[in-house]
């Protein structure tokens, strides 16, 4: 069976232990500007076209064990204006990997992980 072409885009759905300290530092340390919807229980939020949900939760163990991956341009002047910021894990520096992606991580005040890559374009 031939399948058509259905899907849009991917938009992760991350745990919070707090809504709103959650929402203050993606505004304040990473550069969220865009609050599409708040409320205690829920926050929808995007910086650039990167859209970003949050579920509230009362245990520490859904934000420490999830991640997602964005896709970027320009990464090494993001890397240099998140790294003022602190958030950079601490085992998530820049580098180039063997894959074909330049990356690094940061963590979020809860713990969730977003890895941030850029393709690594060959000179040829």
């Amino acid at each position: 069976m031939e399948r058509k072409s259905h899907l849009l885009k991917g938009i992760p759905v991350l745990a919070s232990l707090n809504i709103k300290k959650t929402v203050k530092f993606y505004k304040t340390k990473l550069g969220f500007n865009k609050v599409g919807y708040l409320d205690d229980n829920y926050a929808v939020i995007a910086r650039d076209n990167f859209v970003v949900h949050f579920w509230k939760c009362n245990d520490k163990i859904h934000p420490e064990n999830t991640s997602c991956y964005v896709d970027v341009e320009d990464i090494d002047t993001l890397y240099e204006e998140l790294k003022t910021f602190g958030v950079i894990h601490p085992n998530g520096t820049l580098k180039n990997h063997p894959y074909g992606m330049r990356e690094f991580a940061i963590l979020d005040l809860d713990g969730n992980m977003i890895k941030f890559g850029q393709e690594i374009k060959n000179s040829v």
